[in-house]
């Protein structure tokens, strides 16, 4: 690179011989007086090592010589100033390149080096070459660096030390040394050209932006060194770091060419602040959608909080991508639970608040709540200190009245808690390595489309995604992996859940889990939980299972179709609930179970696949489902595939309404139910009053509530031995357990039915 070739820019001062009326005796500018006519200077035609020169008497402490012509000064051009000087007669002075350094108007540039190094001149005749380079930017083997400002130089030497020595001087060269600087660098821009130092301390972000301005489509280096940017600073061209940067935490860096993860670890040096940098810009900039994360691993020390990545964010509702990489959990001590116990007060009418909370301050955002009469997956999901309150995430069961309560604040990867609300945001083809020792991601308190895709969720310490408000109103899980870090527990031993969620429309769709104690605990309703494979079990003969899906509330609007069940079952309570016993409303109501493989092995014989379980009295079935799915048990058989957990309270099985099981197929389960049950039954002795039966193979144990048909199969003989065309009147409900059915007829007959009998 050379602009006199380049660009036609004269950088050379004239020959002595020309003139020496635009030689100055002071710094060049307009008005200096020149050598012209003074008498201690003249021009020598022929001197035996320079041809023409100047010779000179020493007369002032510092003798100046200036070219009043401007020299240019352009950002990433280098200029070397050089003179050949020997002492004649008299006292040896010492002799240095100079420059005056202007800026815009005609003002000098203040605060700029304008000298270059000193050479002694030691003897009579000996020819000594004295150089220096100047140029804007501050880099190795620049003597005289003057930043953006300057705009040309007026460049000669100064002769310092003793007066009344005699020199001579050869003309002055300026040369373009660019590139001795600039290596290989014809299409890029070093930001030390435009003025940054480097140094660890100075403010370069005004270089930085400067720098990128004039690119204009060429590549922005950074070369080394440690580069302090105090402002928000966008580079729009691409960028290449050899150096890196330092930034306050509230001050964005935005790359728009080179936005990815692997850039901003260039930048930063440091993969954890990189993230988090790189997290702010995506957050603060119109031009990106998605941080690719360009398949790099991320070690973290320590729980990201997102929201303090992104100080000048509290909410975000456009969407947004993190993709492609991995996390890592680095350590152990920065992952340990924080728990916290305290007394609080609470009240079914206000069923979403823990009042009088004691020490509250202390008390975590986030932080799970344990006690008695409290469901599962219950989270804090705000506090106020000053009115001593805890906001819930859920209503709980059976709490009322004043107790000490367990509050227990996981720590996750990635906390998004900080956020007031977070929506339409994405995480895709990511890695979370929890090594047992953190836990997966948490949700903000409220927030539509969260999307978690084709992600791994590996050995997550307690929990692998959490929802402690509605942030996953809307959620979608597809294609994920939970790889639980309890595989050699076994499962009354484990204590780690896959996911939660409290808000409706969630989707779970094509994801598969392994041996948690739940593989989602779920509250909202309208959910679609399509085609996951789950699986609990452990080695033990006749072993414990828990509930693979757990769904909170009664009302639920749930389908569950296509889902490999496997060691583990779906459990229906309503711990959720502001009042646990039935006080109106639609009840157990609005579950579709369909098209599922449900798969069990070495269990006791009391297992089931589908469990009902109230937490108050009154409940009933309204509007359930169940069909064409296949159950089946290996090592060992079951006695049925459902029932209702009676731990707090049974169902009114006089309220069943629009229930369906049919079409399932069964493997080693003894009772194998069906609504409506047909019931096949032989009379073998005349009878006017037949009771039949249905032998436990009603769902859930409900009760025969009614007969819709009833079909001879077999010759109706009266006492004569007659054949009769005879019907009967049918009554439900019969018998100490209420499920058999009588068929009453106007006189004695035996012979064959066949009954269809209901529940609802």
């Amino acid at each position: 690179m050379n602009k006199a070739i380049t660009d036609g820019i004269t950088f050379m001062p004239p020959a002595f011989g020309n003139g020496l009326n635009v030689w100055a005796r002071g710094d060049g500018v307009p008005g200096s007086d020149t050598y012209a006519g003074d008498p201690n200077a003249g021009l020598v035609a022929a001197d035996q090592d320079f041809g023409g020169c100047l010779e000179l008497l020493k007369t002032q402490a510092t003798q100046k010589l200036r070219h009043m012509g401007q020299t240019p000064i352009l950002p990433g051009c280098y200029l070397q100033v050089r003179a050949r000087v020997k002492a004649v007669s008299g006292d040896l002075p010492d002799v240095r390149i100079a420059a005056w350094a202007g800026g815009a108007g005609g003002q000098v540039v203040p605060g700029v080096v304008t000298t270059g190094p000193a050479r002694t001149l030691s003897t009579y005749g000996e020819v000594v070459e004295v150089s220096a380079i100047l140029g804007t930017g501050s880099r190795p083997g620049v003597d005289m660096a003057w930043g953006r400002s300057a705009l040309y130089a007026h460049v000669g030497l100064d002769l310092t030390g003793p007066n009344g020595g005699v020199v001579r001087i050869d003309d002055i060269e300026v040369e373009d040394v660019t590139a001795v600087f600039l290596r290989d660098m014809i299409s890029q821009v070093d930001v030390r050209d435009y003025g940054a130092l480097g140094n660890g301390t100075t403010d370069d972000s005004a270089a930085f932006e400067a720098a990128d301005t004039a690119a204009q489509g060429r590549r922005v280096f950074v070369p080394a060194g440690t580069y302090r940017l105090a402002s928000n600073v966008t580079i729009d061209n691409p960028v290449l770091f050899e150096g890196t940067v330092t930034m306050p935490a509230d001050r964005i860096l935005i790359l728009n060419k080179s936005f990815d993860l692997p850039s901003y670890i260039s930048a930063f040096g440091d993969e954890e602040t990189a993230f988090r940098k790189a997290f702010q810009a995506l957050l603060n900039n119109a031009d990106h959608e998605s941080l690719d994360m360009g398949g790099r691993s991320v070690s973290l020390s320590g729980p990201v909080d997102m929201q303090a990545a992104v100080p000048n964010r509290t909410s975000f509702s456009t969407r947004r991508v993190i993709r492609n990489g991995q996390f890592e959990a680095e350590g152990s001590a920065p992952w340990a639970t924080q728990v916290v116990t305290s007394q609080a007060s609470y009240t079914p009418s206000n069923p979403r608040t823990l009042t009088n909370v004691v020490n509250v301050a202390n008390i975590p955002v986030g932080a799970l709540v344990q006690g008695a009469g409290v469901g599962r997956e219950v989270y804090v999901r705000s506090k106020n200190v000053g009115q001593q309150t805890i906001t819930l995430n859920a209503p709980l069961f059976d709490a009322a009245g004043t107790q000490t309560f367990t509050f227990r604040r996981f720590r996750y990867l990635l906390d998004f808690s900080g956020f007031s609300s977070l929506s339409k945001f994405s995480l895709e083809n990511i890695e979370f390595q929890c090594r047992g020792e953190a836990s997966g991601v948490m949700l903000a308190p409220a927030g539509l489309i969260f999307h978690l895709k084709d992600c791994f969720i590996s050995r997550p310490r307690d929990r692998g995604l959490t929802s402690i408000g509605e942030g996953c109103q809307g959620m979608l899980i597809d294609r994920c992996q939970f790889l639980s870090n309890e595989d050699d527990a076994n499962v009354a031993q484990r204590v780690s859940i896959a996911l939660n969620a409290a808000a409706n429309d969630v989707k779970l769709r094509d994801n598969r889990a392994t041996r948690f104690r739940h593989f989602a605990v779920l509250g909202g309703s309208n959910t679609l939980i399509l085609g996951n494979h789950f699986f609990q079990g452990d080695e033990l003969p006749q072993g414990v299972r828990t509930g693979g899906i757990v769904l909170t509330s009664n009302y639920n609007s749930t389908i569950i179709d296509g889902n490999y069940v496997d060691n583990t079952f779906i459990e229906w309570t309503n711990e959720w609930e502001q009042s646990p016993a039935f006080t109106g409303g639609f009840s157990f109501a609005a579950v579709t179970i369909t098209n599922n493989i449900f798969l069990c092995s070495n269990v006791a014989p009391w297992f089931s696949f589908i469990v009902v379980r109230p937490h108050g009295a009154g409940h009933f079935l309204n509007g359930v489902s169940i069909s064409g799915n296949r159950f089946r048990a290996t090592n060992g058989a079951i006695d049925r595939v459902e029932r209702v957990d009676t731990s707090f309270a049974n169902l009114d099985f006089s309220r069943f309404k629009d229930v369906d099981f049919t079409g399932n197929s069964y493997h080693n389960v003894t009772e194998q139910v069906s609504n409506p049950l047909w019931v096949d039954h032989t009379q073998g002795s005349h009878a006017t009053v037949w009771t039949i039966g249905t032998d436990d193979r009603l769902p859930f144990g409900g009760r025969s509530r009614r007969v819709d048909s009833v079909t001879v199969t077999g010759n109706l003989r009266n006492t004569s031995n007659v054949i009769s065309y005879a019907s009967p009147n049918a009554f439900g409900q019969i018998g100490p357990g209420n499920d058999q059915v009588e068929l009453r007829w106007a006189q004695a007959y035996r012979g064959d039915v066949r009954l269809s009998v209901r529940i609802d």
